[in-house]
């Protein structure tokens, strides 16, 4: 019987493709988006590796956003029931938020809830239970959880959050400081962002370029200087 040496076949933020070998042997271990068929690691998803310790991991570079409780999104109102607002998710699954999960308010049977919440309103709500049959339930009953008027909607891939928030909120912060707008990043890869319209211009710019080159290093110093030469340019 011949036993396979253990050995790496890829670096930290190669580009790999569902199918594609990353290890031989048993010193490293499956991470999220790879699996392991005999002694070998393969890709699940197109992406970038991360490499945990002993852990391989694909970073995807597309697909929908995947719903997880606690994730907090921004959604656009669908359909008004007559128990809740039905909300797109920008996932391939709609949400539902119920009266007694959108407010704390006694709301009459019969009420109109479009004085809540209308058709078209985007709203800022957390995951609160996702069901093996993708029934999403959400809630706005915590702080910062609401509708969001005026601003502007910015719809990203959503597997570049990570990178647009940063370590701590870091990457968001220094665009957010820079440009002196209020901007709302949703895990669903949906941003609300509101400020003077040159500075909002600035701030668009900004996270397209971090989500262009998320898998690149030194990123927070390459955004830091776009930044300071956006703000000369737009005389911020």
């Amino acid at each position: 019987m011949t036993t396979h040496k253990s050995a790496l076949l890829i670096k930290e933020k190669d580009v790999v493709v569902p199918g594609e070998e990353l290890a031989q042997g048993m010193d490293y271990l499956p991470g999220q988006w790879t699996y392991r068929k005999g002694d070998h690691i393969l890709a699940e998803r197109l992406g970038l590796i991360n490499i945990e310790g002993r852990a391989i991991k694909v970073i995807p570079l597309s697909g929908k956003y995947v719903p997880k409780v606690n994730d907090v999104i921004i959604g656009k109102v669908i359909d008004v029931t007559l128990n809740g607002w039905r909300i797109e998710t920008n996932s391939a699954y709609s949400a539902f938020l119920s009266i007694k999960d959108a407010t704390s308010e006694f709301i009459n049977r019969g009420a109109d809830l479009t004085k809540i919440f209308d058709l078209g309103d985007n709203v800022v709500a957390k995951i609160i239970n996702v069901t093996s049959q993708k029934l999403i339930d959400l809630t706005t009953k915590a702080p910062g959880l609401k509708k969001m008027t005026g601003g502007r909607i910015l719809a990203i891939n959503p597997n570049k959050v990570p990178r647009i928030i940063g370590k701590q909120g870091s990457m968001i912060s220094m665009v957010k400081d820079a440009t002196n707008c209020k901007v709302v990043v949703g895990q669903n890869g949906i941003i609300w962002m509101e400020g003077e319209p040159k500075n909002e211009v600035v701030a668009i710019k900004a996270i397209r370029k971090i989500e262009l080159e998320a898998h690149t290093s030194g990123l927070t110093d390459k955004i830091k200087i776009y930044l300071e030469e956006q703000k000369k340019q737009y005389a911020l």
